[in-house]
C-alpha cells in the first residue's frame, strides 16, 4: 500500500475513532432523551459503529471497508445536521433529538466525521492495485514482456 492510502486509511482511522470518543464520552448525557430507544443507546451505537468501521478498515483496507466507514462516518454527518436544522421530531422508536445548539464536542465530531468521509470517499475511488501472484515479481514480468515470452515458459 502507497503513502497515499496509507495516509488517507490513517486519517479516516483517526476521524472514526473522535466519532467513536465523543459519542461515548456524551451518551449518558442524552440518556433521558427517549421514546423506545434513547439518544444516548443511539450515540453508543454510532461509538460501536466506528470503531468496527475503523477496525476493518485497519485490518482489511479495501475498496468495501473503505465505503463502510465513509456510510459510518457520512451518516453522522447527516443525522447531527438534520437534527441541528430540522425539527424531525420523534420517529417510531428513536426520540426527539433536535438540537438547534453548536458546542465544542459538536464541532469536534462533525469535522472528524467530515474529514473521515472524504478520506474514506477517497479511498473508494481510489481503489487498491492488485497484488502480483505469489513468486511473480514484477521485474520478471516487465523483462519477459521485453523479451515476448510469458512468465509460464
Amino acid at each position: 500500500m502507497g503513502l497515499l492510502r496509507k495516509s488517507l486509511v490513517g486519517v479516516t482511522v483517526a476521524g472514526l475513532a473522535i466519532d467513536a470518543y465523543v459519542h461515548l464520552k456524551l451518551a449518558s448525557g442524552y440518556d433521558t432523551v427517549k421514546a423506545t430507544v434513547s439518544q444516548g443507546e443511539l450515540f453508543r451505537i454510532e461509538a460501536g459503529l466506528a470503531i468496527v468501521a475503523a477496525v476493518l478498515l485497519l485490518v482489511r483496507p479495501a475498496r468495501l471497508t473503505a465505503a463502510v466507514a465513509a456510510l459510518v462516518a457520512g451518516g453522522g454527518v447527516f443525522a447531527l445536521l438534520l437534527y441541528y436544522f430540522v425539527n424531525v421530531g420523534q420517529i417510531g422508536p428513536l426520540p426527539d433529538m433536535y438540537e438547534p445548539v453548536w458546542y465544542a464536542d459538536k464541532v469536534f465530531t462533525l469535522v472528524a466525521q467530515g474529514v473521515a468521509t472524504v478520506t474514506a470517499l477517497a479511498l473508494v475511488f481510489l481503489g487498491w492495485p492488485r497484488e502480483e501472484p505469489a513468486g511473480r515479481s514484477t521485474s520478471d514480468t516487465a523483462q519477459n514482456s521485453v523479451h515476448g515470452t510469458s512468465a509460464s515458459h
